[in-house]
């Protein structure tokens, strides 16, 4: 394992975008221009099993290019932004040791947020109060908890959505184990971050919203079509449900619901569409925390090289 020294002065190229954009068929063509590997910044791609629901590569689409963090834990498995973090680092290490470059590609903003600022040194788990925390989750709903959240840190109540059990649990274990809140952990890392890459380029790939969304409705009728309601009855019939994070996310969660006679096909597939829409307004939320993006229009993708050639030039100087 080859560790990342910082602050680090090889180019790093990290293009991001919401759901359905066609960030892979762009990372593909300039990994073989450029000789990169592919780092996955993607939440759901991670996990093994879950493949339509996430548009994962395929084998034949990474045409040879070496894909980095895909198919590595369980679906049961409680992957976030800390470990990602670690692993991304990992990687990068490990590529730059071959001599080769680094492209991060994804669109889960908060995973690149971590890796270009840190984010590993954060609060540590504590087990005991999570699970007193989740036992209440269990016995009152999660109403209680984000009330009670919003009594205690009424900013991470106001980002984090009620039905997101996961940070919202995180966000009370983080005050009763710490005795602070977790936006001012979050404040203090703001004021102590390092920084981490000295030649660091991030490209957006964007477009018209409306055009965005009727990508995302043709997206979710080819995952239909690609045997995504099979994929969710395998993870079922593995034991996975809706206990676990990975399942509870867009796509899989509203299946599972299909699956177990709560909401009709059609329901499914209308809530489908309209979740995945407010998961790419959330993207852009992220992404528009992230400092310094060059934003590129989908239909000017040509113009991407140049602007990674660029690049690659300044930061030999």
């Amino acid at each position: 394992m080859n560790k990342v020294t910082f602050p680090l002065k090889s180019p790093v190229v990290a293009l991001i975008g919401p759901t359905a954009i066609g960030k892979t068929a762009l990372s593909i063509h300039l990994a073989k221009e450029f000789d990169f590997e592919i780092i996955s910044v993607d939440s759901m791609q991670v996990y093994k099993y879950m493949d339509i629901g996430t548009a994962k590569v395929t084998t034949e689409e990474m045409e040879g290019i070496p894909h980095h963090l895909i198919d590595i834990v369980n679906p049961d498995y409680n992957f976030d932004a800390v470990e990602f973090e670690r692993l991304a680092l990992q990687a990068i290490g490990d590529i730059l040791s071959r001599r080769k470059r680094v492209l991060l590609t994804g669109g889960t903003g908060l995973y690149l947020k971590s890796l270009a600022e840190g984010l590993s040194h954060k609060v540590p788990s504590f087990p005991k109060i999570r699970a007193e925390i989740q036992e209440k989750l269990k016995q009152y709903g999660s109403d209680v908890l984000h009330k009670e959240l919003s009594l205690i840190d009424c900013i991470s109540a106001s980002r984090i959505h009620k039905n997101d059990t996961h940070r919202l649990v995180r966000g009370l274990e983080i005050y009763h184990g710490t005795g602070k809140t977790w936006s001012q952990h979050i404040k203090e890392h703001e004021k102590s971050k390092e920084l981490r890459f000295k030649n660091f380029l991030t490209i957006g790939l964007t477009c018209d919203r409306k055009h965005l969304y009727e990508r995302i409705g043709l997206r979710s009728k080819i995952m239909m079509e690609a045997g995504f309601r099979e994929e969710v009855e395998g993870l079922l019939a593995m034991g996975y449900d809706l206990t676990n994070k990975s399942m509870r996310s867009i796509g899989y969660s509203h299946m599972t619901r299909h699956l177990t006679g709560e909401w009709s096909l059609d329901k499914t597939l209308e809530l489908l569409a309209r979740d995945t829409r407010r998961y790419a307004k959330r993207q852009y939320t992220w992404f528009n925390k992230i400092e310094n993006i060059q934003w590129i229009d989908k239909a000017c993708t040509q113009s991407v090289p140049k602007l990674i050639r660029n690049h690659f030039e300044s930061s030999s100087q």
